[in-house]
């Protein structure tokens, strides 16, 4: 067989996908396709510089926290070379870790006490009409809980990575009234003075 023929027969296949072997599948929905109720903060971009022998490199991380204002929230932390990578980065793994807070009535339950490293806050319930008195990442995270009235004192610390940690370890020490009872053995009743 001389060259020329080789040519047209190589030409002349047919894709694999058209034979009927193998189709092409249809494109899977991402499992973190974005959800219209789950509202995303930044709350710390930092630029990095790691020296190298020909100079500075540059990255970039980023604090975001995500939540749905009825009780589910989570905190991420993405790295990237661009600051927009280092966003999408961070939310998907504030997504992936999303935990359930425990609301009473637009508070929270009972007073509580936060702290990682050298962060260290006090939450405690407040009545109808307070508002949110806290600042800074504690007070995006609390709002994207959906807690309405709460009184927070930031007690040591201002690394925004230190707070968000001590705040999501108090909120996570949260306990409702139900479960502290059955826990316990105990009626409802009899853990609330009115």
């Amino acid at each position: 067989m001389s060259e020329e023929n080789k040519v047209e027969e190589k030409t002349e296949a047919k894709p694999k996908h058209e034979e009927g072997r193998h189709k092409p599948r249809a494109a899977k929905p991402h499992r973190d396709s974005v959800d219209p109720e789950v509202e995303e903060r930044v709350v710390a971009v930092n630029r990095v510089a790691k020296v190298v022998k020909g100079g500075r490199r540059f990255s970039f991380s980023a604090l975001m926290i995500v939540g749905d204002k009825k009780g589910n929230v989570g905190y991420g932390l993405g790295k990237a070379k661009e600051v927009p990578e280092a966003i999408r980065k961070a939310t998907q793994t504030a997504r992936a870790h999303m935990v359930k807070i425990h609301i009473d009535n637009g508070t929270i339950p009972h007073m509580v006490m936060g702290e990682f490293d050298a962060g260290k806050i006090l939450f405690k319930p407040a009545a109808e009409g307070t508002g949110i008195k806290a600042a800074g990442a504690c007070r995006s995270i609390l709002e994207l809980a959906g807690v309405k009235n709460v009184l927070t004192k930031s007690l040591r610390g201002n690394n925004p990575h230190n707070i968000v940690k001590a705040t999501f370890k108090a909120l996570k020490s949260l306990r409702s009234v139900e479960q502290i009872a059955s826990v316990r053995g105990k009626d409802q009743k009899d853990f609330r003075i009115k």
